[in-house]
């Protein structure tokens, strides 16, 4: 009897981990028998972004991939090398929430390519903002 596992590759910060995050990784694994997950770099993070993450790449790592049904991680060191990611990591297909749609049409030729909604009002951007708010307030 011959198995064939479909590996599902997706990406992203994951920086201040909230429900939002996990949503997106317990969609993208039901696409799929297994999960593999880029997470960005902080060297990417300030290239994208001018800032870096509350939390290391190390720590957002860890967190990553204690995560049930996230079989395995790694580190995301440049938004120019998806390709070379999907075709290390095998992936039949590549999950991005919708913000990133259409940008990731062109891997269509080495793997399926899907964009998920986002979970509406949660943003890593947004709970900073929060917390900032009620810091300042004091």
């Amino acid at each position: 009897m011959n198995f064939v596992v479909k590996t599902v590759l997706t990406f992203g910060t994951f920086d201040l981990f909230h429900f939002g995050h996990l949503r997106i990784l317990q969609r993208a694994r039901e696409l799929g028998d297994s999960l593999v997950v880029g997470v960005s770099s902080d060297a990417l993070n300030f290239s994208k972004k001018g800032k870096y993450p509350i939390f290391s790449e190390e720590h957002r790592l860890a967190i990553v991939s204690e995560i049930k049904g996230v079989d395995r991680v790694f580190v995301e060191e440049s938004l120019e090398k998806k390709r070379e990611y999907i075709l290390s990591q095998k992936a039949d297909l590549l999950v991005m929430g919708d913000d990133w749609k259409g940008k990731f049409d062109d891997l269509s030729d080495v793997c399926e390519v899907v964009y998920l909604e986002r979970t509406p009002a949660l943003s890593t951007t947004e709970y900073k903002n929060i917390i900032k708010n009620i810091i300042d307030s004091f």
